[in-house]
C-alpha cells in the first residue's frame, strides 16, 4: 500500500509554552493549577473520543497534513512518552529522558493506516494512566527534575503543563472535526433544545429590558446563536428589531417554519454585513451563551468582526461560562456532546478590549446546574 504525502517534519522547541501563552491554540501553562493536570489531561481525552466519532476521521484535509486519527495516534503516544517520563523522575530526581522521533514514529507505525475506533480506545486508556499519575504525585515531588535529551530541564509541575500543552494544541489542529461534533448534536436536539429554552427567566428578561432601553426603539441588532428565537421574540417584544441567526441549520429551519426569517451564519468566517441594511452597521449585538463554543484563539477575531459591523456605542450582551480551560458537557438540554471554552475575568476583558469594546460591567450568575457564568455589557468603541 502506497506512503501518503509525508507531514512537514516539527522541529521546533516547545519549551518556550511555558513561559508565555501559545498564540495558535491560546493556551497558557501559567495559569494551569497543577492539581488539576489530572482532570484536564481526562478532558482532553473526551474531545479525542468526540472527535474520533466523525466519518471523516481518517480523511487528511490536506496531504500534507494529519488526518483527525493520525493526530490521536500522536496523542496517544504522547501520553504513554511522558507516563514514563514521570514514573522515571519519581523513580530518580534529575532523571534523564532517551529522545523520541514523533515524525519517525508515525512514518514506522504507519499512523495514516491505523483504525479510529482502535486508536479511540487506546488513546482513552493512555489518557487515564497519566491522568491517575498526575493525581497521585505526592506534594513533596513537584520539584524533583528531568533532563530532555536536548538538555531542556523540566520539574514535575512544568513536564505536566508541557504535556498539557501537546494535547490542547492537537485538539486546535482539529478544531474542525470539534466544531461538526457541538452543530450535530445541537442539530439532533433541536426541536428538545428549543422547547426547552423557551422561558424566559426573570433575570434574562431584565437583561433584555436593559439591551433594549440601550439601543432603543426601532434600533436594528445581530443576535448570534438565536437556537430557538427566546431571547429575539423578548427583544422584539421592546421594539427592536431583531436579525436571527445560527450556525446550526437545524436551528434556522425551525425559526423559519415558524414563519421569522433566519440566516445560517458562522462569525468567525462568514459575511456579516446586514441583508436587510446592506453597508448600514447594526445598532448592537446579542450573543447569549452562544460564543462559549468558540474556541478561545478565535474570540478575539470573532469579536473583532462583531465590532466592525456594530455602530459606535453600540451595545454587545455576551454570556460565558467562568472556569479554566476547555471541556465537554454531554448533559442538560441536550445529550450530545457539545465543547465548551471557559473564561476568568480578566482575560476576557483583555480579549473584548483588544477586539474594539469597551466594557461595562462583568457580572456573575449562578446557572440552572451549579455552573457559573459571567455575563458582559459592553460598548463599541
Amino acid at each position: 500500500m502506497s506512503t501518503p504525502p509525508a507531514v512537514e517534519p516539527d522541529t521546533k522547541d516547545w519549551t518556550w509554552v511555558l513561559d508565555r501563552p501559545c498564540p495558535d491554540c491560546g493556551y497558557d501553562a501559567r495559569a494551569v493549577d497543577r492539581r488539576r493536570l489530572g482532570a484536564l489531561v481526562r478532558d482532553n481525552a473526551t474531545g479525542w473520543s468526540v472527535v474520533l466519532g466523525d466519518d471523516r476521521a481518517n480523511r487528511r484535509p490536506a496531504p500534507g497534513i494529519w488526518s483527525v486519527t493520525e493526530y490521536a495516534c500522536h496523542v496517544r503516544d504522547v501520553h504513554r512518552i511522558f507516563a514514563e517520563r514521570l514514573a522515571l523522575v519519581l523513580a530518580e530526581d534529575g532523571a534523564r529522558f532517551a529522545s523520541w522521533d514523533q515524525d519517525a514514529t508515525a512514518v514506522e507505525d504507519r499512523y495514516d493506516l491505523q483504525d479510529s475506533a482502535t486508536v479511540r480506545a487506546e488513546l482513552a486508556v493512555a489518557a487515564e494512566a497519566v491522568a491517575a499519575a498526575y493525581d497521585a504525585v505526592p506534594d513533596d515531588a513537584w520539584d524533583r527534575r528531568g533532563l530532555r535529551s536536548n538538555g531542556s530541564a523540566f520539574t514535575l509541575e512544568t513536564l505536566g503543563r508541557y504535556h498539557l500543552h501537546d494535547l490542547v494544541h492537537h485538539l486546535w489542529d482539529v478544531r474542525d472535526a470539534v466544531g461538526r461534533a457541538t452543530v450535530a448534536s445541537y442539530a439532533g436536539a433541536a426541536r428538545e433544545y428549543a422547547a426547552a429554552s423557551g422561558e424566559l427567566t426573570a433575570q434574562r428578561r431584565s437583561a433584555v429590558e436593559r439591551f433594549a432601553a440601550l439601543v432603543g426603539p426601532g434600533a436594528r441588532v445581530l443576535e448570534v446563536g438565536s437556537a430557538g428565537g427566546r431571547d429575539a421574540r423578548a427583544l422584539e417584544e421592546a421594539a427592536v428589531a431583531v436579525r436571527r441567526t445560527d450556525v446550526t441549520p437545524a436551528f434556522v429551519d425551525l425559526l423559519r417554519a415558524a414563519g421569522h426569517e433566519a440566516d445560517r451564519l458562522d462569525p468567525l468566517t462568514d459575511d456579516l454585513d446586514d441583508p436587510a441594511r446592506p453597508g448600514t452597521p447594526y445598532d448592537g449585538v446579542w450573543a447569549n451563551a452562544s460564543l462559549l463554543h468558540v474556541h478561545r484563539a478565535d474570540l478575539t477575531t470573532v469579536l473583532a468582526r462583531l465590532a466592525a459591523a456594530t455602530a459606535a456605542g453600540g451595545p454587545l450582551h455576551l454570556s460565558l461560562k467562568e472556569g479554566d480551560g476547555e471541556g465537554w458537557s454531554v448533559h442538560g438540554s441536550i445529550e450530545g456532546p457539545r465543547s465548551f471554552t471557559f473564561w476568568r475575568e480578566q482575560p476576557l476583558r483583555a480579549v473584548l478590549s483588544a477586539a474594539g469594546w469597551e466594557v461595562d460591567a462583568v457580572d456573575r450568575r449562578d446557572g440552572l446546574r451549579g455552573e457559573r457564568w459571567l455575563v458582559v455589557a459592553a460598548r463599541r468603541r
